[in-house]
C-alpha cells in the first residue's frame, strides 16, 4: 500500500493505493492519525485506486472518523470501484460517513 498527503487550504486528502488489508492497515492508521495530531481534522481518504479492502481496513476508516469527529471535524470517502463501494455499503459506511465520486467534489463538501 502506498499513501499521498496533500493539503488543500482546510482539507488533508489521503490518497490510498492497492490494497488495505490486515498488513497494511496500521499503516493507514498511522498517517491518518499523524494528520490529525498536526491539527488537519478535515480529511478525505480517497480509495480510487484501492483495489481490495479487508474488515481491518474498514476498522481503520471508523476509527478515523470517531477521531476527526471528536476533535472537531469530519471525514469524507472517496470511491469509485464497484467492489470497495460494495464492501462500504454492505458494512453500513454510507450511514457513518459521506462517500463521494471525485476528490474534488469531497473536498468542496467541507466548505458547503
Amino acid at each position: 500500500m502506498k499513501t499521498e498527503v496533500r493539503q488543500d487550504n482546510e482539507v488533508t486528502t489521503v490518497s490510498v493505493h492497492e490494497n488495505v488489508d490486515a498488513l497494511t492497515a496500521s499503516d493507514l492508521a498511522k498517517v491518518i492519525v499523524d494528520q490529525i495530531a498536526q491539527g488537519h481534522v478535515n480529511i478525505v481518504v480517497d480509495l480510487v485506486h484501492v483495489e481490495f479492502m479487508s474488515s481491518a481496513g474498514l476498522r481503520t476508516l471508523l476509527g478515523a472518523v470517531k477521531e476527526t469527529r471528536s476533535q472537531g471535524g469530519d471525514l469524507r470517502i472517496v470511491s469509485t470501484n464497484p467492489g470497495i463501494d460494495k464492501v462500504l455499503k454492505m458494512s453500513g459506511f454510507y450511514n457513518i460517513a459521506k462517500l463521494y465520486t471525485s476528490p474534488a467534489d469531497a473536498v468542496a463538501s467541507f466548505n458547503a
